[in-house]
């Protein structure tokens, strides 16, 4: 029953056969590749392949953990994969696990069956924290709060647990978190430069969890959603030694012009920190993280590799984009147009049928829109590419968020083909005008060209597709 759980929340082939892909020269054998890419990064998949339990021992690559030796073993999920990452990992323990806990976003089905009475479900708030959140928070760290050097934590880390798993500092309130986080992300800053902030005002995040849960011994395991694949970054690193200090967080507020648009508390804890006023979050070398494993398990990396072993398959000259997808989206998508428009026209980098993949995060600058509209990343980096692939024969580009959901709506992306133009300004569209206010979402959903995956239990940051067919 539970694998049966794990592989309904990976989109299937058939789920992206909605209109937009089935209208497109080889509709089915895209849907599989884009199917593939996500299955390449089933939380399950990972988990198995990466631990395995002989007798008592704990088997993660060169390390060997002996559960014989603790009284008590915990599991902590976090993120938007937690729930996945979690099963697949107390299947493994069986008996060996004492309790957990998920904290993940809300809406989808409980736990059943046994193992639905070893966990406590959590939820919080994504992409802004809430107040869901700060007392799941809470009630973590109270749980957890007698552990000794006979316990072991086991933690699972994915995307999104920057905003999921939320608690202020003292002197802080949430709704100070939710400001800071509403300007840092539509600033330009980068997911690194986000959670170089966010650390700082946290209680929990940047190796606090880890001072928490001392002397508990711990292993981190991370599914990552950040380029680069920055452990420290990857859910602003709850477990993990953190390098950044308050004032590299003041030189963030600086480069992107945001003191003045950040709660005053905000500014001003920052400030004390940096003058030594409050602790630094601990650092490498910190006896917090002595006895500490911390691993990756996946990355967006194994999905595109995933999506291009399926294009080999099925007869597509297949490569990966050696760049990653990175800075303004808008910039990245009229990039990616020219490529694709080069490689249908010349062959270059590769002949037809093809597929060519990209991944890695973009951001979407909202500090010059008083009044943005609906879309996301994914979605502003295909609407900046529609005009550019105008009148292109035989050719799509697909964006794709590998968690389902692009910016605050319910699709994961969305599809461009040589006759959007012509058939968004039939609507009454003007792409120019949807880019200028960020609302990219009426735009592709006028046109029936959306991608609607669902939630899809993991998260590796996004992938964007080129196709040319024959």
């Amino acid at each position: 029953m539970h694998s049966s759980q794990h592989a309904a929340m990976i989109p299937t082939a058939k789920t992206f056969l909605l209109e937009s892909i089935q209208n497109l020269p080889q509709g089915r054998k895209t849907a599989r590749i884009l199917a593939a890419s996500l299955r390449a990064v089933d939380p399950r998949t990972l988990i198995r392949g990466f631990i395995t339990l002989d007798g008592t021992t704990l088997l993660l690559q060169q390390h060997r953990v002996n559960l014989a030796e603790y009284q008590r073993v915990f599991l902590l999920g976090i993120g938007k994969a937690a729930r996945a990452m979690s099963l697949s990992c107390a299947d493994l323990l069986g008996n060996h696990l004492t309790y957990g806990f998920v904290l993940t976003k809300a809406g989808e089905q409980p736990i059943s069956g046994p193992l639905g009475q070893q966990f406590q479900e959590l939820t919080g708030g994504h992409p802004l924290p809430n107040s869901a959140g700060m007392d799941s928070a809470e009630k973590i760290l109270n749980a957890l709060s007698d552990l000794n050097p006979d316990d072991l934590v086991i933690v699972l880390i994915s995307g999104g647990g920057s905003a999921l798993f939320s608690l202020p500092q003292p002197g802080l309130t949430l709704g100070d978190l939710i400001s800071t986080n509403q300007v840092l992300i539509g600033c330009g800053a980068d997911i690194t430069q986000i959670n170089t902030v966010r650390k700082h005002l946290s209680a929990v995040k940047g190796g606090r969890l880890a001072q928490a849960l001392f002397p508990a011994r711990m292993i981190t395991l991370i599914l990552s959603d950040v380029p680069g694949n920055h452990l420290e970054s990857i859910a602003s690193g709850p477990t993990l030694p953190d390098p950044s200090t308050y004032e590299d967080a003041l030189d963030i507020l600086r480069q992107y012009n945001l003191e003045n648009k950040l709660p005053p508390a905000v500014v001003h804890y920052l400030q004390h920190g940096s003058r030594g006023r409050h602790p630094e979050t601990p650092k490498p070398g910190n006896p917090t993280f002595r006895d500490s494993i911390h691993l990756l398990i996946g990355s967006n990396r194994e999905a595109l590799q995933g999506g291009i072993r399926q294009a080999s398959e099925e007869g597509f000259h297949s490569q990966l984009h050696k760049q990653l997808l990175k800075g303004e989206a808008r910039t990245e998508g009229e990039e990616m147009a020219r490529l694709l428009r080069r490689m249908a026209q010349t062959g270059i980098p590769l002949e037809r049928p093809a597929c060519l993949i990209a991944g890695g995060e973009t951001t979407v600058t909202l500090s010059d829109t008083p009044q943005p509209g609906k879309g996301g990343r994914n979605l502003e980096l295909a609407l900046s590419a529609v005009k550019s692939l105008a009148g292109l024969k035989n050719c799509a580009l697909i964006t794709l968020a590998s968690d389902g959901q692009d910016g605050i709506t319910n699709a994961a992306g969305a599809v461009v083909r040589g006759d959007s133009l012509s058939r968004a300004r039939r609507a009454g569209l003007d792409p120019d005008q949807h880019l200028q206010s960020h609302n990219a979402y009426p735009f592709f959903d006028t046109l029936g060209d959306l991608l609607r995956t669902g939630p899809t239990g993991t998260n590796v940051n996004d992938l964007c597709f080129l196709f040319t067919y024959e």
